[in-house]
């Protein structure tokens, strides 16, 4: 089912906006389903921790367990989803994380779950969501069909886990408090079915590349070489790791503040994870004004120093209703904080490495999540749970003073695809490994204007690099100082073409202030050359057409031509 002209044309404005979408509304409703197992399955893992151990540590690692996973394969996992379906992918992650939740209930049947045991299966059940993620949130722009309505659509997933968090915990302390964990881990395994379902469903529609997709290793080079050249994303990416690594102990610490704080039980641990639910629920639903009246760094400030106030609460109150109190604050400006950090990341990255952006957004978060929970477990064992909790929330409240040295990027609509360029004509045989290829770009440049030219440059590095180019220089010409030179290079043809097809509007309009530097008589010159080492070149007379044959090969073996049309080479 497709979604009609007439509903993709409706105003992208409020929360609910996405909805009337009909792929993303099933995908949507069904993910709740399955954060609410997940959640069940939290309590369970959590709980029997517990009751198989005294440890704080060992209880904080299942919260690092589910966690680490993301921190570890997230890379490959933004790769895989930026080079295959995504899809078919999510299905893929899927099917392993319901392996882990089968494993789960198969051990705890059987008297088999041991905490070693149950930390392995809970890192399958992890390493399964962590391959998803990525695929999952970079698919939501296809979903939805509206750009303005990403924003609402990504705050909209974040509504599903945390409606899942208000009533998953309190159902999940139901069913362990009179079942058990088996009864918890088998129905986790049973709602990972209707998202499986939802996501066969759909008909994803896509439109192939003209070139064959990356290697694996190569796709994440790439990935890798965006962010590094991207300070924005690079300023996000580092306030994600310390918000994590100090907000993580407010979830990973709970079973601890319920046991032996609030001397509570499971019932009661699911309560508490409910009021924390409930407030994230809040906080989403006001994601919308919030990023109208406060810039990006406003809000994450405000947001640190609620929740650390909340976190200093929780520690202190020995009430369950004032507990819950401060964890419906904690829950509000924790969904707000992340849901900052998300959008600022979708926006910031074109399409083509969307995945592998929110694959560094995901480790980022969750590797501090992990990481902190690791630390605050073992702070708990040598000082308490109070202890452990003043510590994260003095670290909370500390945190944004990041902001006077590394400000929250301002952050617009996401960079619109430029249109494609044709391939440029070339009378050498070249297949598609060939290579490595060296542009060089001549500019003649006014003396007076020098300093500005080269001040631009200096964005345009960034760009070239973050796109797939590496040794980039410029040089000034010391016998004719208007002559400027810009040299880069490509490891192979193929990533020549992949590269002059990624930029932005923005990025092909900052190409564009560059050469209004120019002032000489013709256009700038460019030069596309292949270095050949010594003993590389081909000798054999039919070497050639074989490279030619080759050339074919490849290009049919990969998709058919993009359909957008596309531009003459300057």
């Amino acid at each position: 089912m497709t979604d009609s002209p007439k509903v993709q044309s409706r105003s992208a404005d409020g929360i609910t906006a996405p909805l009337r979408h009909a792929t993303f509304r099933r995908i949507w409703l069904a993910s709740l389903v399955s954060n609410i197992g997940s959640l069940i399955q939290g309590v369970g893992a959590a709980w029997a921790m517990t009751q198989m151990t005294s440890s704080a540590d060992k209880v904080a690692l299942v919260q690092t367990a589910l966690l680490l996973p993301v921190m570890l394969i997230s890379m490959p996992a933004g790769a895989i989803a930026d080079m295959y379906d995504r899809r078919i992918v999510a299905l893929v992650s899927l099917g392993i994380a319901l392996a882990g939740a089968a494993g789960l209930t198969v051990a705890a049947c059987f008297g088999l779950a041991t905490p070693n045991v149950l930390l392995v299966l809970c890192f399958v059940v992890g390493s399964g969501m962590a391959l998803m993620g990525p695929a999952w949130q970079s698919s939501v722009s296809e979903q939805v069909p509206l750009e303005a309505q990403l924003p609402a659509a990504v705050a909209l997933n974040g509504i599903s886990y945390n409606i899942a968090r208000s009533v998953g915990p309190a159902i999940g302390g139901v069913v362990v408090a009179s079942a058990g964990a088996v009864a918890a881990f088998a129905l986790n395994t049973l709602l990972y079915l209707p998202l499986m379902l939802a996501l066969f469903r759909w008909k994803r529609v896509s439109v192939p590349s003209r070139l064959p997709p990356e290697r694996l290793s190569r796709a994440m080079v790439s990935g890798v070489r965006y962010i590094s050249n991207s300070p924005s994303i690079k300023v996000v990416l580092l306030r994600t790791l310390v918000t994590g690594v100090g907000g993580g102990a407010i979830t990973a610490l709970m079973p601890l503040v319920v046991r032996d704080v609030l001397h509570g039980d499971a019932q009661t641990y699911g309560i508490m994870l409910g009021a924390f639910g409930l407030g994230a629920v809040v906080g989403a639903l006001n994601i919308a004004e919030i990023r109208k009246r406060m810039s990006g760094e406003a809000a994450i400030r405000a947001c640190a120093l609620s929740m650390g106030a909340a976190m200093a609460a929780v520690a202190l109150s020995r009430q369950p209703v004032l507990t819950a109190a401060a964890l419906v604050l904690a829950g509000a400006v924790w969904m707000m904080t992340w849901a900052v950090f998300n959008i600022g990341v979708q926006l910031s990255a074109p399409r083509w490495v969307t995945g592998r952006s929110l694959a560094a957004y995901q480790a980022a978060s969750s590797g501090g999540i992990a990481v902190g929970s690791w630390g605050w477990g073992h702070l708990t064992d040598a000082a308490g749970v109070e202890t452990a909790l003043l510590a994260s929330a003095a670290l909370m409240l500390a945190s944004p003073l990041i902001g006077r040295w590394l400000p929250m990027p301002r952050v617009g609509a996401r960079g619109e695809e430029a249109q494609l360029l044709a391939d440029p004509e070339v009378r050498l045989a070249l297949t598609g490994r060939s290579g490595p290829l060296v542009v060089e770009i001549e500019y003649r440049i006014a003396q007076e204007n020098a300093r500005a030219f080269h001040n631009v440059m200096q964005d345009v590095q960034l760009s070239r690099q973050r796109n797939g180019a590496y040794g980039w220089s410029i040089a000034r010409d010391i016998a004719d100082p208007e002559l400027w030179t810009e040299r880069y290079h490509f490891p192979t043809w193929f990533d020549y073409l992949r590269w002059r097809n990624r930029s932005t509007q923005s990025e092909r309009a900052l190409e564009q202030r560059a050469i209004h530097f120019h002032i000489g008589p013709a256009p700038v010159r460019v030069r596309r050359m292949l270095e050949r080492p010594f003993g590389s070149i081909r000798w054999k007379d039919d070497t050639p057409e074989r490279a030619r044959a080759e050339m074919r090969r490849e290009m049919t073996s990969a998709a058919k031509t993009h359909s957008r049309p596309l531009r003459p080479t300057r």
